[in-house]
């Protein structure tokens, strides 16, 4: 039995290929006509500290966005995503200042975020109970280990070596090395969504999922190690948090999960399963992190800001709502 499944790749007469092209246009041309609003609005905007810093904040974000993009083609979703970036940094940092090299520490972190996708992805497909669940109950535990451990302040950790902050603070030629790293992961990643069997089923998965079993797929075995790479992913974000910032702060990315959700959606992965591409989802994550910056510098209320950004949230679950009913 074969099962039918949208296509990510572009090119031919495909309608849904075409749908996903002019989707990812479309957000190509919101974002220059913000850039070219912008660059009249405020003399601030087109500086380079102000591209850099841009570029520095999406970066280390859409790593996790690349994985909450392949769990939501999967048909999955992690609420927890925030709280397990803090925790990575907080083991990390906890081990640092306990005299772990902070190589090995960052190694365990990151095994460490790993093993909870695992714990998450074992509830989900033998216990069976939602990703919404499981991923809400693990963000909370998650949130409290971290503020747990570090009596809820900051670890300053100031004697990392120079190597080692090398990875969040260092460049190569004019590019932030946070940058390069981003861009690896997500020509990586973007390229196996695209080209690679085992990727395939993914969408295969998340489009119909009885469909895929009944067609000799894995299913289960395909949600439990979306899952678990979301919160590997994670994890090495934290990483690179720490590396940047020189510390570990228990109380980081909180709310994190609605703007790489919000990217991710926007980009055009659907909250449905079955749908998405990592490059429309990094699109979706620089149109966020563009308005984020403009409304900065043109002085809005951050209370304003966050009723902005759960707007924009709201209208991109709405188109796609209307686009999965155009599917269906």
């Amino acid at each position: 039995m074969e099962v039918a499944a949208p296509e990510p790749a572009r090119g031919g007469g495909n309608p849904l290929k075409n749908m996903f092209r002019m989707r990812e246009t479309g957000l190509i041309a919101i974002i220059v006509l913000l850039f070219a609003v912008m660059s009249f609005a405020s003399p601030y905007f087109l500086t380079w500290v102000n591209m850099r810093a841009m570029a520095m904040a999406f970066a280390v974000e859409g790593v996790v966005v690349v994985g909450m993009t392949i769990l939501l083609i999967s048909g999955g979703i992690d609420l927890s995503v925030g709280s397990v970036t803090a925790l990575a940094m907080v083991i990390a940092g906890w081990l640092f200042l306990q005299g772990v090299d902070p190589w090995v520490a960052s190694g365990i972190s990151i095994a460490s975020c790993t093993a909870i996708g695992a714990f998450m992805g074992f509830f989900v497909t033998r216990i069976g109970l939602h990703h919404f669940i499981v991923s809400l109950a693990v963000m909370v535990i998650a949130r409290g280990i971290c503020l747990l451990a570090t009596g809820g302040r900051p670890l300053g950790l100031y004697t990392l070596p120079p190597e080692f902050k090398f990875i969040g603070q260092g460049s190569i030629g004019p590019l932030p090395l946070v940058i390069i790293i981003f861009l690896v992961v997500v020509l990586a990643f973007d390229f196996m969504l695209r080209r690679t069997t085992m990727f395939r089923k993914v969408f295969y998965t998340g489009s119909n999922e009885k469909a895929a079993a009944y067609s000799g797929i894995k299913t289960k075995k395909v949600i439990f190690l979306t899952t678990t790479l979301c919160s590997a992913l994670c994890g090495f974000a934290g990483i690179i948090y720490m590396a940047r910032f020189g510390s570990a702060q228990p109380t980081f990315g909180i709310g994190m999960e609605l703007n790489v959700i919000a990217a991710a959606v926007i980009g055009g992965a659907s909250l449905s399963g079955g749908s998405g591409t990592i490059f429309g989802a990094i699109l979706g994550t620089i149109l966020l992190s563009v308005v984020s910056s403009s409304l900065a510098l043109l002085d809005v209320s951050v209370y304003w800001q966050d009723i902005i950004r759960g707007s924009i949230l709201l209208s991109a679950v709405s188109i796609d709502h209307y686009l999965h009913k155009i599917r269906a």
